[in-house]
């Protein structure tokens, strides 16, 4: 094999910090939303879950690498740190996204269509998982693809081996 050949060249990783710190961010979002849902604002909590579904989105198709919160921990945190003690896997907190993209526009289209416990019950369920990877470094929706990657319902993807 040659060194073009793309089953031989280096796979990208990622800083795990990254997502970490994006997933305390997110469930800082989340909980504001579930919050103002609780209160009765349920207009803003709308909107607000809406944003943050828009930055699911981001990051389930433009790749965590690409992720908004991903390049402000990049532009202001990774710089005054030492390097990671090992890169990662973009594919598993990608899919993470997608995972989080899901559940909260379930809770925004069925906002939108007058069931307004949808809002706080997606936030929720959204916060969980976000909460569980900023502080215990557990990320659900990684576990889902690995599971499924064993399961082989779904493929590696061209960044794993």
């Amino acid at each position: 094999m040659s060194p073009s050949d793309p089953s031989t060249a280096p796979r990208p990783g990622i800083d795990p910090r990254g997502p970490r710190f994006g997933a305390g961010i997110t469930a800082v979002v989340l909980l504001v939303v579930i919050f103002l849902a609780l209160v009765g604002a349920s207009g803003p909590a709308l909107a607000l879950l809406a944003l943050q579904t828009a930055v699911f989105a981001w990051g389930a198709f433009a790749g965590v690498a690409r992720h908004p919160y991903g390049l402000v921990y990049k532009a202001l945190l990774r710089s005054r740190l030492g390097p990671p003690a090992a890169l990662e896997d973009p594919a598993p907190p990608t899919f993470a996204q997608g995972v989080g993209l899901l559940v909260s526009v379930v809770g925004v289209v069925l906002g939108l269509a007058g069931i307004p416990a949808a809002v706080p019950i997606a936030a929720a369920a959204a916060f969980v998982a976000a909460f569980l990877n900023a502080v215990f470094d557990y990320c659900l929706g990684c576990q889902l693809y690995l599971l499924l990657v064993r399961a082989r319902i779904i493929g590696r993807g061209a960044a794993t081996s």
